[in-house]
């Protein structure tokens, strides 16, 4: 039987383990640059199979938090090249999450304190987070602006050039982020997507501009260090789909061609329920759809896990697991995971924002 610690890998990506650190916010990088707390956090927790780093802009309109990093620019790319360094040298194995908020976003955190763009131009009823004078809040998001059809190739144009500064980066590939209500899971769900072109109304014109960000990375660096994340059903950041059944059975389809290394499946409601009633999704049809079109990237499952429920999940033939929360307050979870050891708490005071305290000070097992 696969167990946790066994080897695999996912696409070109040589992996020492099955359990990998999910995306974690930890706004800690002012001015979207990366940091050498950074650097130590993230070679704490090395050994992970694999570390999905938090959540990364790829443009100044990609911003919807305070003190987020991104990878646009050089200073950037030289910032993260001491992170994958430090990874690497710890023996680890890390990519970097491509991300554009769209309407998750604040005026303050716009180029010039223009609106957030989004698909359509409807408002998220959630919260973004902003820091004034060291002290960080929730906020509500600002009114977003509908995209133009003339601006999506240039989206489209940032996400290749971020796929290749993460390769610059040192980056053992990338995972671009396609779910929990951010730019491209609005594209795709009938919640946010009211466009009247041909990235709105049909499914294939609603998963128009996913597929484009995906072809343009893996033409850019390669499927087999490229991965994706889907959340099919989650509510978060205020997102819904009238039918998401076909959606992602169509996306699935679609994506199978491209050769990807993984794909990153949110099950249910994204650290919440893994089951939502009033949002049925068969998640083994929508790998079978993948499947059958000839997709073979590994199959990473999130949400809610354990050692046990991530053993069986292994058994009915997941590939991988991603753990988050659990990764904050323990450096070296894989180690406690093998050895049934107790987990640290986490301080949720510390989630978000701040220096050392409840970054890179919680302990590991002597």
């Amino acid at each position: 039987m696969t167990s946790l610690f066994d080897p695999t890998h996912a696409g070109r990506i040589a992996l020492a383990n099955r359990i990998v650190m999910a995306p974690l916010t930890r706004n800690r990088a002012p001015g979207a640059q990366p940091t050498a707390p950074m650097a130590t956090y993230y070679a704490q927790r090395a050994s992970a199979g694999l570390i999905v780093t938090e959540a990364t802009a790829i443009s100044h309109q990609g911003q919807g938090y305070a003190d987020v990093p991104g990878l646009w620019s050089a200073e950037q790319v030289a910032g993260w090249k001491k992170v994958t360094d430090a990874v690497h040298a710890a023996g680890g194995r890390i990519v970097v999450q491509l991300w554009h908020v769209g309407r998750i976003s604040h005026n303050e955190l716009q180029p010039g304190g223009r609106a957030p763009v989004a698909p359509s131009a409807l408002r998220a009823k959630t919260k973004t987070y902003l820091i004034h004078d060291g002290v960080g809040a929730f906020v509500d998001t600002s009114e977003p602006r509908a995209l133009e059809r003339a601006e999506l190739p240039g989206i489209v144009e940032d996400y290749r050039r971020a796929a290749r500064h993460a390769i610059e980066a040192g980056f053992d590939g990338v995972e671009v982020h396609g779910a929990n209500g951010y730019l491209l899971d609005q594209f795709l769900k009938t919640g946010a997507n009211q466009r009247s072109d041909d990235y709105g109304g049909p499914l294939e014109n609603r998963a128009r501009l996913l597929l484009e960000v995906m072809r343009a990375v893996t033409a850019e660096i390669g499927g087999d260090r490229t991965g994706l994340r889907l959340s099919p059903v989650t509510p978060a950041n205020d997102i819904v789909d009238a039918d998401p059944q076909p959606l992602f059975g169509y996306v699935a389809k679609q994506l199978a061609p491209l050769g990807l290394a993984y794909l990153h499946i949110i099950e249910g409601a994204t650290g919440g329920p893994r089951e939502i009633a009033e949002r049925p999704f068969d998640y083994a049809a929508f790998k079978a759809a993948y499947r059958a079109a000839g997709g073979k990237a590994a199959w990473m499952v999130n949400n809610g896990y354990d050692r046990a429920l991530a053993e069986a999940a292994l058994a009915q033939g997941a590939d991988l697991v991603a753990f988050g929360k659990p990764f904050i307050a323990n450096p070296d979870l894989p180690r406690r995971l093998r050895e049934n050891a107790p987990l640290n708490e986490g301080d949720r005071s510390t989630f978000y924002g701040g220096g050392a305290r409840g970054y890179t000070d919680y302990p590991a097992l002597a």
